[in-house]
């Protein structure tokens, strides 16, 4: 179960970093959201911590954010439009 928690959290954090049109909207949203899944994988993993996850989950979805394209992951139109 731990291991099918851990890959829904990275699966989810690639797939969201993919949003805005610029590449500092991604990167931020990338950082934002890697933040929360380095902290959800450093609790369930116990050994980095909550604190090192999160950091390291930001620096990860800043940087795919930052080098993924729009046109590379699409989305399509957001649910509230």
């Amino acid at each position: 179960m731990r291991k099918f928690t851990l890959a829904l959290l990275v699966v989810s954090m690639f797939g969201l970093s993919a949003c805005g049109t610029t590449n500092q909207d991604r990167a931020l949203g990338g950082a934002a959201l890697g933040a929360g899944v380095g902290a959800g994988i450093g609790l369930l993993l116990g050994g980095i911590g909550i604190g090192a996850g999160a950091l390291l989950g930001a620096g990860v979805g800043a940087l795919g954010g930052y080098v993924t394209d729009p046109s590379d992951v699409n989305l399509g139109e957001p649910v509230w439009k």
